[in-house]
């Protein structure tokens, strides 16, 4: 189903500040990605893969703030993130950033919505395009 909050990130100015404020503030689970300049977020139980092993519980990530990521961001999934954009800018939000692969997982897009706020979409690599 789509619609759902997948994801979350979190923006740092210094990233080993971020790390060990989250680790021992929260107990999270960090996994740096220096290929993506990313930092993984498991702050719930998690299988071999990643995915959550409780309902509700959704992981996060961790990045340099940008232009896009001043704030936290909350990431929501869609089954056409192309689609989705139009329909953002067709209802007053406006597109930051279009659809952009994430290795071989999936796609990601950020928008402003219609109060401000920087919203990110995710769609699955095994969800393409119409």
């Amino acid at each position: 189903m789509t619609g759902r909050v997948v994801h979350f990130e979190i923006p740092f100015d210094d990233a080993e500040r971020a790390k060990a404020f989250y680790r021992e503030v929260f107990s999270w689970r960090l996994q740096d990605m220096p290929e993506w300049d990313y930092v993984t977020v498991s702050s719930g139980p998690t299988r071999e893969d990643g995915t959550a092993t409780e309902p509700g519980y959704i992981g996060g990530g961790m990045t340099p703030r940008n232009d896009i990521n001043r704030a936290t961001v909350i990431t929501i999934d869609t089954d056409d993130a192309d689609a989705t954009l139009a329909t953002v800018a067709a209802h007053g939000g406006e597109v930051l950033q279009e659809k952009l692969p994430v290795g071989d997982m999936g796609f990601a897009a950020y928008f402003r919505d219609s109060e401000g706020n920087v919203v990110g979409l995710w769609q699955d690599a095994a969800r393409p395009s119409t």
